[in-house]
């Protein structure tokens, strides 16, 4: 009986484990984008900038199928703009600054 208590924390500790790095780095996910081209996000590049899921889901990411998020609710510092204010990440409002998510 022990064991098997033993296997089944293993499983959910794994499983658990493994939501952490659902986009894990290296790997990406791409989004509707509108006119200005799908949104590619990263991992790695976030990753890379010692950042974990975690940080973001679910605090700033709600994680509900259907969300719609608009690039004036990121300018307004919701979502992608908590970070992406020219302050801790480069500023999502800046033309400039299109393609470093949007591609086309």
């Amino acid at each position: 009986m022990r064991s098997l208590q033993c296997i089944l924390i293993l499983i959910i500790m794994m499983a658990f484990a493994g939501s952490v790095f659902a986009v894990s780095s290296g790997k990406t996910v791409e989004y509707a984008g509108g006119s200005q081209g799908k949104v590619i996000f990263d991992g790695k590049t976030h990753a890379d900038k010692g950042l974990k899921c975690t940080d973001c889901h679910t605090k700033i990411f709600p994680m509900k199928k259907g969300t719609k998020i608009t690039m004036a609710e990121i300018n307004e510092g919701k979502y992608c703009g908590v970070c992406h204010n020219g302050g801790k990440a480069f500023k999502s409002s800046e033309q400039a600054n299109c393609e470093k998510c949007h591609k086309k």
